[in-house]
């Protein structure tokens, strides 16, 4: 036995989750693999027995935020100690830890446990470690066996939407990107895992599923049949789980839109009509020079064949400016993209280097002023076609997934197919309800809807 077991003692476990869904799903496995060692988790980290910094690496002066963050949970720590006697282990997980590994123990000598992304299903182990011992405890190594084989095999119940591991890693390394050397080598989880642990979420009362991976659509699992299967027959094979209406998958790389994949989106309609899809540039010689493995021109085949399929499908994308070397044209480049693609989300940065990729050695260094305009002039465009987008859904009736309640009496709010969040006038209803609403008004940040048809001639179909 490595720890109590629950029935011994209850711990208070808090995790602090930054960044991508991934690393929320990454925290509930870190939770359940604790839980039958006895932590609970908790809503802050003051009287918390295990407080977990679950971390991401990509955005600007990621590790700079964890440091100022450890520095408060230390404060809080040592009030605890002096008000109770209670100790207080800190932990920090994820990316940053990956990256920084043993230094980050050097700069912050009062953190207990360092694991990195691939290492979580050992925090028990760890744990036990670090209670028998006076140092820190780290783990960054990339181990053999897959950590999915060592997690526990059923979930609580995940409400009403889910998000759904499938694969990790990154074999793409663009020369911008942190993803393979804090993550890994791409790792496929097994056809018939995926589909267990997606039964379960339904029979927890998930309706909506989100497959999630850092390279989602190079997903290459093992079917039971010793068979090696891409995204497409796997959503395939989810479509058929009873009681499951939506489907979607983030992030995509465009290299890996294959034709099979293309057609499953034809097909199904539980897969939802709204893709994230990140270009990160219009220019052929910013994407080369960003390894990004296509051009610009085959960004734009692969929309128009969704588009082919799926005609109300949506985009939403990524985009970096002043990458290394980006001149005016390139940044033209850009926007003619935008202005001919049309998309209705999309996030847009300023470059920023991460140390060691190899962009960070490039030259051609873009002016700040520089980059703050084009990213300027960028964001106007992507959110007035944001605004746009939404304020063509006005009148429109759309499929909305009801999954908690509004801040109003009888209010719900709800998702539709473009993961737009509605306000619904919803007395008698119930989160998991899948029902058409006519949509009225549209403002900032949300739309507003009412009911078209009761919710009970809707239950079972897809949006």
């Amino acid at each position: 036995m490595l720890l109590a077991d629950a029935g011994d003692v209850t711990k208070k476990l808090f995790i602090k989750t930054y960044g991508c869904q991934m690393n929320v799903y990454d925290s509930d496995r870190m939770a359940q693999s604790l839980a039958p060692h006895g932590y609970e988790p908790v809503t802050g980290p003051d009287d918390a027995d295990l407080v977990i910094l679950n971390t991401c690496h990509i955005r600007e002066k990621a590790a700079e935020k964890v440091f100022s963050e450890l520095g408060r949970l230390r404060r809080l720590r040592d009030a605890r100690r002096d008000r109770t006697g209670c100790e207080t282990v800190l932990a920090v997980a994820g990316c940053v830890a990956q990256a920084e590994g043993e230094l980050l123990v050097e700069r912050a000598p009062f953190v207990d446990i360092v694991v990195g992304p691939q290492a979580y299903h050992r925090l028990p182990e760890m744990l036990a470690r670090r209670a028998r011992s006076t140092g820190a405890v780290v783990d960054t190594d990339f181990p053999l066996e897959s950590k999915f084989d060592h997690l526990p095999q059923h979930r609580p119940a995940a409400g009403v939407s889910a998000f759904l591991t499938i694969q990790e890693g990154c074999d793409k390394f663009c020369t911008f990107c942190v993803v393979p050397y804090t993550r890994g080598a791409e790792q496929s989880r097994p056809v018939e895992d995926i589909l267990r642990e997606a039964r379960g979420l339904v029979v927890g009362g998930a309706r909506e599923i989100t497959l999630l991976g850092q390279n989602v659509n190079a997903y290459h699992g093992v079917s039971p049949e010793g068979r090696t299967l891409g995204l497409a027959p796997l959503l395939r094979a989810l479509a058929e789980i009873p009681g499951l209406a939506r489907l979607r998958y983030t992030t995509s790389h465009p290299h890996d839109i294959d034709a099979a994949l293309i057609a499953a989106h034809g097909d199904l309609p539980q897969l939802m009509p709204f893709l994230h899809l990140p270009v990160q540039s219009g220019s052929d010689r910013m994407l080369e020079a960003m390894n990004r493995r296509y051009m610009a021109d085959d960004y734009r085949r692969i929309v128009h064949a969704l588009r082919r399929v799926r005609p109300d499908m949506a985009l939403s994308s990524d985009f970096i400016v002043g990458f290394p070397g980006e001149t005016d044209a390139d940044f033209a480049a850009t926007l003619d993209l935008v202005d001919e693609i049309g998309f209705a989300q999309a996030y847009s940065f300023k470059y920023s280097a991460r140390p060691g990729t190899p962009a960070s050695t490039l030259r051609g260094h873009v002016p700040e002023a520089v980059r703050s305009s084009r990213l300027h002039e960028l964001q106007r465009r992507l959110d007035n076609q944001a605004a746009a987008f939404n304020a063509d859904c006005t009148g429109r009736t759309l499929q909305v997934l009801l999954e908690r309640a509004g801040r109003h009496p009888g209010q719900l709010v709800g998702r539709t197919p473009y993961l737009q969040a509605v306000h619904v006038a919803a007395p008698g209803l119930q989160p998991g309800d899948l029902l058409p609403v006519k949509i009225i008004e549209c403002h900032a940040h949300s739309l507003a809807g009412v009911v078209s048809r009761p919710a009970s001639l809707e239950k079972e179909l897809p949006a």
